[in-house]
């Protein structure tokens, strides 16, 4: 339980006394996008990297090699936790936004720090309004900002290994030809959801896979792009399983 205050605690303090530096962001955006991008998923790294160890995580990230340095990218994957967030914000090499629920909009400070990081959110519920989501992100990627995105459509609280991916969740591939960088975690649900409100001290194993490019895969693949997409990652769970 003290792990869970200590966690919170750090998220809110910083959130409060971050909204100096929000407004830097702000103005700095609009005369250099690119420095505020970095500058912004550095502060992010700052905060959740401290997050990360309050909450006593011993991680491990293979494969980070795979993701390409010269062009955004989409990041797809299995979701278990809210500290998966946490596990990719710090280690993506690159400016990235997560698309997340609609509901997260509505939190004071933290979804303002959601919007500078290039996040979107998603309304599940209202096709029209999901669509316009995918279309901001795809301009995103063309801009060159990578998003990442669970295409379960939400965290996983079953004893499946995954819920099946939805293929409206890989347009924003399909649409700009961006590469799918497949990965998967594994252990994350043991920090917090398994034994919550206790945040137990957990080794969690973060891997990054081949990346999937659109144009070089069979015209059934690309047909059944979800399914695929998930067998991949499936296949990047079964091999994080040797590193425990």
């Amino acid at each position: 339980m003290i792990r869970l205050i200590l966690v919170v605690l750090a998220v809110v303090l910083y959130l409060i006394f971050s909204i100096p530096v929000l407004s830097y962001l702000k103005n700095l955006e609009k005369k250099d996008p690119k420095a505020a991008a970095k500058k912004s998923l550095d502060l992010v790294r700052w905060i959740l990297g401290i997050v990360r160890d309050l909450a006593g995580i011993t991680y491990e990230v293979r494969g980070l090699e795979h993701i390409p340095s010269d062009r955004a990218v989409l990041y797809v994957g299995n979701h278990r936790s809210y500290f998966d967030i946490v596990m990719g914000y710090t280690t993506v090499p690159a400016p990235t936004g997560f698309i997340a629920k609609k509901e997260m909009i509505g939190i004071p400070l933290l979804s303002q720090w959601m919007v500078q990081m290039n996040c979107l959110f998603l309304d599940r519920s209202n096709i029209k309004e999901g669509l316009k989501t995918i279309l901001t992100g795809i301009e995103k990627v063309k801009g060159g900002i990578s998003m990442w995105i669970f295409p379960e459509g939400t965290r996983n609280k079953t004893e499946d290994e995954m819920l099946p991916f939805k293929a409206g969740s890989l347009k924003l591939s399909e649409k700009t030809g961006c590469p799918i960088v497949p990965m998967a975690i594994t252990n994350s649900a043991d920090i917090l959801e398994n034994h919550f409100p206790k945040v137990k001290p957990t080794h969690v194993i973060l891997q990054y896979g081949t990346p999937i490019y659109l144009d070089q895969l069979s015209a059934d693949d690309r047909k059944h792009l979800a399914a695929y997409t998930q067998n991949t990652v499936h296949e990047l769970l079964a091999d994080n399983q040797k590193y425990l």
